[in-house]
């Protein structure tokens, strides 16, 4: 294990806590938004620190420099390695544009003391290789979007049923994984339990329902924090994968399969912005799974890629729908809205980073996308095809959604609809990003082939597991 040159990870976990005890202090909406905006900025610069600190080191894990947190657990609980080390600054990058982009409209609405506490749990949960340290944070992360719905009045039913369902199935799960070790077959009472967490945090169909409830009833950069991260393939990853029978990750697999071709085809007949984005996340994060489920090197290094260009491209996408719902209310698609006039850079925003998000050649997205369908169709031909199906149909979604938003009709409107500098930078910003890892994409490439060859070792490493899947030394 080798030492960060900096506490990089406590420090970017500590800015956001202190950042929501700082901001709960001020009721003035617009101050409350400036001292979140500079404490999500920190964090995102500590992540971005410890990303590039662990990758100056050439190590395969790192921990912080400090250990603050060890000295008081008796272990270390915060280290970085390939798989977290680029998720850390993306999901700090996501909820700094996200508070970046709040217009006045949407400042009274949205809770940015609790949106700090979020980032740091999310922070802390990427941080984390301890299953029950990552167990505890993805319990403790359901409670913000909670306490939101419940204080607009919302129903919160569906959303708490799901959650708790997700939690003790996790906690049952693992728990059974440890009375019978973590070095052999496991039966039925450690497996069923986490697929079927895995499943509901996923929200593969049919479990989904949570997800749609809560885009429809919770702020939209509320509900867009807490799915983007995609926390439940993170739970797959660490808990599941190392331990889990072939079965198990074929049925994750063939669920997932099912749910973006399902999700897609659900996109095309939406008739409102926001369930539309809610299926076209499913699809995506889904393809995320079946590409992690293969256990081969090239789709699983697909799936890691895809998993940091979904975030950014469709955060991005949601971030867009959002700046218009800010100007529009909600966004219906029943007719035609023609704001191209009005918003064109959100309209350009739109459709490159809708384009990224279905693998569109020259952006982010378009090298994960290959890597998962060739890795897909050299294991199991179906799947690959599957795959090219549900993206084409997302694709057919997006170019409709576009059309019907900003063509089609010709809107007057007796206020501004420009857009202002705030939102012109995270847009650029993202666009920047998108475009820039679509032509250079071989550093991300190589870290996440490195993670895969981490993550396929400590599979072959923890168990007797019978596998009928070629294991990596047949594909170099």
């Amino acid at each position: 294990m080798t030492d960060l040159h900096l506490p990089w990870l406590e420090l970017s976990i500590l800015f956001c806590l202190i950042g929501a005890v700082w901001v709960s202090r001020v009721k003035v909406p617009h101050i409350a938004r400036n001292r979140a905006l500079l404490c999500s900025g920190l964090a995102l610069i500590a992540t971005t620190g410890a990303w590039l600190d662990f990758d100056f080191l050439d190590a395969k894990q790192a921990d912080d420099s400090l250990h603050l947190l060890s000295h008081l657990a008796g272990r270390e609980l915060l280290i970085m390695d390939e798989l977290s080390a680029p998720l850390l600054p993306l999901a700090a990058l996501l909820y700094f544009l996200v508070i970046l982009a709040t217009l006045h409209t949407k400042i009274r609405r949205f809770s940015f003391a609790w949106n700090l506490v979020s980032e740091a749990i999310i922070l802390a949960m990427y941080s984390c290789k301890e299953p029950w340290g990552i167990i505890g944070m993805l319990a403790v992360g359901i409670i913000p979007p909670f306490l939101e719905l419940r204080e607009r009045g919302k129903p919160t039913h569906v959303y708490i049923i799901h959650m708790t369902l997700f939690v003790l199935l996790l906690i049952v799960g693992w728990t059974f994984a440890e009375i019978e070790g973590t070095d052999r077959i496991h039966t039925l009472w450690v497996v069923i339990p986490l697929l079927g967490a895995i499943l509901i945090r996923s929200g593969i169909a049919p479990f989904h329902c949570w997800m749609t409830d809560l885009f429809e009833h919770a702020s939209f950069g509320t509900a867009l924090l807490f799915v983007t991260p995609i926390a439940g393939a993170y739970a797959a990853v660490r808990l599941v994968m190392p331990i889990a029978p072939d079965w198990m990750l074929r049925s994750i697999g063939l669920a997932s399969l099912f749910t973006a071709v399902y999700a897609s085809g659900m996109a095309l007949i939406q008739i409102e912005a926001r369930r539309l984005f809610c299926y076209l996340f499913l699809s995506h994060s889904a393809l995320v799974l079946v590409g992690l489920e293969i256990v081969t090197p090239m789709a699983l290094t697909g799936a890691l890629c895809l998993w940091l260009s979904v975030g950014m491209a469709l955060g991005g996408f949601g971030l867009t729908l959002r700046a218009l719902e800010a100007r529009r209310g909600r966004l219906s698609l029943t007719h035609f809205h023609g704001l191209y006039e009005h918003a064109p850079e959100l309209a350009i925003c739109f459709i490159l980073t809708g384009l990224a998000s279905v693998g569109f050649p020259g952006t982010v997205g378009f090298i994960g996308t290959e890597l998962l369908v060739d890795g897909a169709v050299e294991a199991y031909p179906y799947i690959g095809v599957a795959v090219v199906i549900a993206g084409a149909l997302n694709g057919v979604a997006l170019v409709k959604t576009y059309f019907i938003l900003f063509t089609g009709t010709q809107y007057a409107s007796a206020v501004s609809l420009q857009i202002r500098t705030r939102e012109r930078f995270a847009v650029l910003l993202l666009a920047a990003l998108i475009l820039a890892g679509g032509i250079y994409p071989q550093p991300g490439v190589e870290s996440r082939h490195r993670a895969v060859e981490e993550l396929l070792h400590e599979r072959e490493s923890r168990a007797p597991i019978p596998t009928t899947i070629e294991t990596p030394h047949h594909h170099h």
